[in-house]
């Protein structure tokens, strides 16, 4: 039987998401994750709120770990994973009332995560909320550590670091969402919580 694939970090920081997410997923029915990665997330969080359906996605590489642990979970709030690349889709007919990403804007290009904002009208409800954790720059480096994980990003993959937070939040304006929470988490971390306005 293949082994799952494991993620510390993500046994670190869940549950400091989690503080952030019962406050704005609550009233949630359909979330998307995009960029689920080992699937450890998926299945603490959908463990958290069985009444939310927990949508994971990814590239096609992660996505055998990913079912490995949603099966041994056996929720029944988990769907299997969706083949989704956060920046080229495919994107789901489906629309979501939730999003949410763990550590993706730091590794994809900022082109990439033009795109990704602009897809998010696309596959969301019009008051979705869309939450994401990371590392964010604002007007700089906001510690040590930050700057030295950039550096290392940057060594591995010059497309790759941590991206400002106002540039972000540029992208979600100009996507309909408002920022309505910026929390900081443990190690350096933020959790950024925008909610999509809706027209009139």
């Amino acid at each position: 039987m293949d082994e799952k694939p494991y993620s510390p970090a993500c046994e670190r920081n869940r549950d400091p998401i989690l503080g952030v997410l019962r406050i704005c997923f609550a009233d949630r029915a359909r979330v998307l994750e995009i960029g689920s990665g080992t699937g450890q997330h998926a299945v603490y969080f959908a463990q958290k709120f069985p009444r939310l359906v927990w949508q994971s996605s990814d590239r096609a590489d992660y996505l055998p770990g990913i079912r490995l642990w949603l099966d041994e979970a056996a929720l029944a709030n988990t769907p299997p994973p969706l083949l989704l690349d956060g920046a080229r889709g495919p994107w789901p007919s489906l629309r979501y009332d939730a999003v949410y990403s763990a550590n993706t804007l730091h590794i994809m290009s900022w082109a990439e995560v033009e795109a990704l904002f602009t897809a998010l009208p696309l596959i969301t409800e019009p008051d979705a909320k869309l939450a994401i954790y990371g590392p964010f720059n604002y007007d700089g480096y906001t510690s040590t550590s930050n700057a030295e994980f950039d550096r290392s990003l940057k060594a591995r993959a010059p497309h790759q670091g941590i991206r400002e937070f106002a540039a972000v939040n540029a992208l979600a304006e100009t996507a309909g969402f408002a920022l309505i929470e910026d929390a900081a988490v443990p190690a350096n971390n933020r959790c950024l919580v925008w909610q999509r306005r809706s027209r009139a």
